[in-house]
């Protein structure tokens, strides 16, 4: 099964740009459909992009369209998310995960997840 490791959070300031890695081992990463999550503190899990195996189609959630964006490069086993013009609200634990099958942007139909990385936008 793919083991997952995220990086690349921080701390910045409302307006600011991150862009977070998600590295998977083995060697069927482009079979999986990757999907990017957020936890904010008291709140539940939700869904915030995916991306398909071969890269040919991602999708976004409204709160972060035209901010966020999700690529990956099969050939680094990795996908990523960048965040343009972050708000205090995208303050949160991201997570990525994979799934093997169609695009979803259910949590409970990804498996296995990363350990995830915080995020926190100071306003």
């Amino acid at each position: 099964q793919v083991q997952l490791i995220e990086s690349g959070g921080g701390l910045v300031q409302a307006g600011a740009s991150l862009r977070l890695s998600c590295t998977a081992s083995g060697q069927t990463f482009s079979s999986y459909v990757m999907g990017w999550f957020r936890q904010a503190p008291g709140k539940e899990r939700e869904f915030v992009g995916w991306i398909s195996g071969s890269a040919g189609a991602a999708g976004l959630a409204d709160s972060v369209k035209g901010r966020f964006t999700v690529s990956r490069d099969n050939a680094k086993n990795t996908v990523y998310l960048q965040m343009n013009s972050l708000r205090p609200e995208d303050t949160a634990v991201y997570y990525c995960a994979a799934r093997y099958g169609p695009p979803s942007r259910t949590v409970s139909e990804y498996t296995p997840w990363g350990q995830g990385t915080q995020v926190t936008v100071s306003s």
